[in-house]
């Protein structure tokens, strides 16, 4: 029985309600369920019962030290569906001052940002595999730098992206 995709993450955060609301305010994401240091959040687009669980431990909590120190979790990726959405989501992350990067992977389109805690997501939009060409192909395998208005001309600002790993059709 294969897994088909991730359902929820849940994170440990040093105060639940601060990590809510950047969730809620930058990224739309909505308060399903809360109890006394904890929160599950539903994002905007989904029917999943929560997306996102936070779970407080305390201001005295360590940052992580996973890829420095120790394994751990790079990073969550969400996706948004449209080009006019990530471009949306950029100057909101820019805004609250949690933008670090945004790269261009060929097949994905990406924003990097870290939350309250320093603990970094994605959000992405991924080319739709029927406008995937050989040049969209091979730019997985190098990261460059994101020029959302050039996306944005390329395949349309409401264009709406591929769900999960865009493959072209036929591969």
């Amino acid at each position: 029985m294969p897994v088909t995709r991730l359902n929820h993450a849940v994170l440990y955060v040093r105060n639940v309600e601060a990590s809510a609301t950047f969730y809620q305010d930058v990224l739309g994401f909505r308060t399903v369920m809360a109890m006394p240091g904890a929160r599950f959040l539903q994002a905007g687009g989904s029917n999943n019962d929560h997306d996102l669980g936070l779970f407080e431990i305390g201001a005295s909590a360590n940052d992580s030290g996973a890829g420095r120190t120790s394994v751990g979790l790079y990073h969550l990726a969400w996706e948004v569906d449209t080009l006019e959405e990530l471009e949306q989501t950029a100057a909101r992350l820019t805004a609250a001052g949690a933008a670090v990067g945004a790269s261009d992977h060929g097949t994905t389109k990406a924003l990097y940002a870290k939350d309250p805690d320093g603990i970094e997501f994605e959000v992405s939009w991924l080319v739709p595999a029927d406008l995937i060409t050989p040049d969209v192909l091979e730019g997985r395998a190098r990261i460059d730098r994101l020029d959302l208005a050039a996306e944005k001309e390329r395949y349309g600002a409401a264009t709406r992206g591929g769900i999960g790993i865009s493959t072209p059709t036929g591969v």
